[in-house]
């Protein structure tokens, strides 16, 4: 307490709102609710013997998918049609319903699966630098090609069985729409009003604080920066952004694929935009404790139980080697 007996704010221990200039909203920060005991759920632990090839599994090397369609021998990435794809391309208009309550439009679209690697015993952080790099080329040139055609192209990966991801290999999803859905939108507005009150676009400026502070920051290089943003909703959500302004993973150096909107908005100006990625990890506590958004989130706002800067050390501090290598060396060692 201070001279007049009035408490002090600490952010470990007094609840407070923090602004998400991404999305224009704020989010609840209550770090002293990580003291109660958890009497919750408990996740399984992920599955360390995942074969490295299962002929059941519909995304390995000559497995067959469920539309009959035999995958070929791959030995980098492979991309297909999603088998059941969330947009088609030629689905008809729903026509107009001049109701305000009662509005309908049109949405096409295509998805793709992308595997990064024949191997269903890794994943990307277990991958080779080089195999990294084709992934990114192919994201690259999936931006550029499905670009010419859709205003919005999504690349986004669900990870491990806690995600909902049902088949255990390396992969990602590709969805590319007629429109630009609500999250980009909502981004898209948001920086490019920050660059018109500011004259700098806002993650290229947010990158160099951070660069700045470091206490958010999780890991940098030359040309890349990790962080737990300031406003960060999930606990260990971390958000990758490059260091000079990129508007697009096409406009990426060699040097910058290797260290780490589109379609009619080609043609616009959209310096307000920098290239990034987020990672939402649904964990709470551990690896398996995992963060629900239920009551309050669903209905309120947005809520978080201990800070960013609490979460970013933690991962600071996790060793540099991946688990599984360390286990794999382990057993190597314990072996006579």
């Amino acid at each position: 307490m201070d001279r007049d007996n009035k408490l002090e704010f600490d952010p470990k221990e007094h609840q407070h709102l923090r602004f998400n200039p991404l999305r224009g909203s704020w989010v609840l920060v209550s770090a002293h609710r990580m003291k109660r005991p958890w009497k919750g759920q408990v996740e399984k632990p992920p599955e360390d013997s995942v074969p490295r090839h299962d002929p059941s599994n519909p995304l390995c090397p000559g497995s067959t998918r469920a539309n009959g369609e035999v995958n070929p021998d791959y030995d980098s990435t492979f991309l297909f049609e999603n088998d059941f794809p969330a947009l088609q391309p030629d689905a008809p208009d729903p026509g107009a319903d001049h109701h305000p309550l009662f509005q309908t439009k049109a949405a096409r679209g295509v998805c793709k699966v992308m595997c990064f690697h024949p191997w269903s015993d890794v994943t990307l952080p277990l991958m080779q630098p080089a195999e990294i790099r084709k992934v990114v080329d192919k994201w690259a040139e999936l931006i550029e090609e499905l670009g010419q055609s859709y205003p919005w192209v999504q690349i986004f990966e669900n990870k491990g069985a806690m995600m909902g991801c049902s088949n255990p290999h390396p992969h990602c999803q590709v969805w590319a729409s007629s429109f630009l859905p609500n999250e980009p939108a909502l981004a898209e507005r948001c920086q490019r009003d920050f660059l018109q009150k500011h004259g700098e676009p806002m993650l290229l400026q947010y990158a160099r604080q951070e660069a700045q502070r470091q206490e958010r920051l999780v890991v940098k290089n030359e040309d890349w920066l990790a962080v737990v943003p300031y406003w960060a909703t999930w606990p260990f959500q971390t958000l990758l952004l490059p260091r000079r302004h990129v508007l697009r993973l096409t406009d990426l150096t060699s040097q910058e694929r290797d260290s780490a909107p589109t379609g009619a908005h080609l043609s616009e100006d959209m310096s307000h935009w920098q290239l990034h990625a987020h990672y939402y990890p649904p964990l709470l506590r551990s690896a398996s404790v995992r963060k629900f958004m239920v009551g309050y989130e669903m209905l309120a706002l947005e809520q978080r139980d201990l800070t960013p800067e609490q979460a970013a050390e933690r991962l600071r501090n996790l060793p540099e080697e991946h688990y599984k290598l360390k286990k794999r060396k382990e057993g190597e060692e314990g072996t006579p």
